[in-house]
């Protein structure tokens, strides 16, 4: 393939919306959850797995349980998307008006479910 194409594929790919929202990480075992955002969710989905295969675990919350339990016993689950409002990401700026939606609604699924503690690998917030 020659370089000119490579190259404006590459561009198009990084102007291009990936799938965005919120996700859990379960424990099967336990219930456990760690609830996280993402702005791409099929990559996050993709880290566990690559984690799961390796055995390699990068998740601090995470790290005692899947040294007792492994890591075939955590599951990816999908809670919310974000739908984009255009096929193709114009302008960066955009990305940080996502990044905005993605973290208020990290912010009320927290609170929703309350992963702290015995319910999850969440760290409780600080108060002031």
């Amino acid at each position: 393939m020659e370089k000119q194409r490579k190259r404006e594929l590459g561009t198009a790919y990084a102007q291009s919306f990936r799938r965005m929202g919120i996700y859990q990480i379960r424990n099967v075992e336990n219930g456990k959850i760690l609830v996280l955002g993402a702005m791409d969710l099929d990559g996050a989905k993709n880290r566990l797995a690559f984690m799961q295969q390796t055995n390699m675990n990068t998740v601090f919350e995470l790290q005692q349980d899947w040294n007792k339990y492994g890591g075939s016993c955590f599951v990816f689950e999908e809670l919310d998307s974000i739908k984009p409002r255009e096929e193709h990401l114009n302008d960066r700026s955009e990305l940080k008006k996502y990044q905005a939606e993605v973290d208020a609604l990290l912010e009320l699924w927290i609170e929703k479910l309350q992963p702290y503690d015995e319910k999850g690998y969440n760290r409780r917030p600080r108060s002031n």
